[in-house]
């Protein structure tokens, strides 16, 4: 089984700037995931064709299902509302978190976090960017019970704070939602912290220990896979980890090959 992590940039090419549906799904299509988690994603945005953006990394990986969560209705960065409910923000834009899958879903489940209750300085990169004062955002954790020749198994995709403490926080919070699905559990995505820190905060096994960000010259991991010690003994061994390089995003995925 392979696990792959990608924060998209909403599928934004840093060469040019543009949001390319078949560059998109190329660059997901490489990865060959099974079990694929997304971050920074766009459906219904206009800068990014009105698309579901995880229904195209979906197809392109041949995953039999897939879901996107919203955490805010709106576009960051720009106007933005927290979701009330589910189901809200139908026919609007909205940005989030993805989970594609080619193992059946037994069960998905949607946990909602508060954002920071301060602007923390952030850097921007690209043109108009550095180092500005951003309000934060709410974040959202999309989980799944998968169906596995190994048994059930829960997966689940986020994108953490990128305010220093409250990332952790939020990190806590996850692992207590998480420990209500069964075991074993991995959660996947950009949580903002070093690997140090996501490994000591969750008490999870680290699957893979590789810098992510910046993407043309990794230095720091903000992409993890971690993995729940309760049932860590009945996942398959840890065989290969990557971090290849995309004609996609400022992050590169992180591929975590099991068995």
């Amino acid at each position: 089984m392979r696990l792959a992590t990608f924060n998209l940039l909403h599928g934004r090419s840093l060469h040019d700037g543009l949001v390319d549906p078949a560059r998109l799904a190329t660059a997901v299509a490489a990865l060959d995931a099974d079990v694929l988690a997304l971050q920074e994603v766009d459906r219904d945005q206009s800068r990014s064709g009105q698309l579901d953006l995880t229904a195209v990394a979906a197809q392109a990986l041949g995953a039999a299902e897939h879901r996107f969560a919203a955490a805010v209705v709106g576009t960051p960065g720009v106007a933005f509302r927290p979701l009330t409910h589910d189901d809200d923000g139908h026919g609007e834009p909205c940005y989030g978190v993805g989970l594609a899958t080619r193992h059946p879903v037994l069960t998905w489940r949607v946990t909602r976090l508060r954002p920071a209750p301060v602007r923390s300085p952030v850097y921007v990169p690209g043109p108009g960017g550095g180092l500005v004062l951003l309000r934060d955002e709410p974040r959202v954790v999309l989980a799944a019970v998968l169906d596995t020749a190994h048994g059930p198994l829960t997966v689940a995709a986020t994108h953490l704070s990128f305010v220093p403490g409250w990332n952790a926080r939020q990190l806590r919070q996850i692992v207590r939602a998480l420990r209500t699905l069964p075991a074993p559990r991995i959660l996947l995505g950009d949580l903002n912290l070093p690997a140090w820190a996501a490994r000591t905060v969750s008490g999870w096994h680290l699957l893979g220990r590789r810098p992510t960000y910046p993407a043309g010259q990794p230095r720091v991991q903000l992409d993890h896979a971690l993995a729940d010690r309760q049932g860590f003994d009945r996942l398959p061994p840890v065989t290969a980890v990557r971090t290849p390089s995309s004609t996609i995003s400022d992050h590169r995925p992180l591929l975590v090959d099991l068995g």
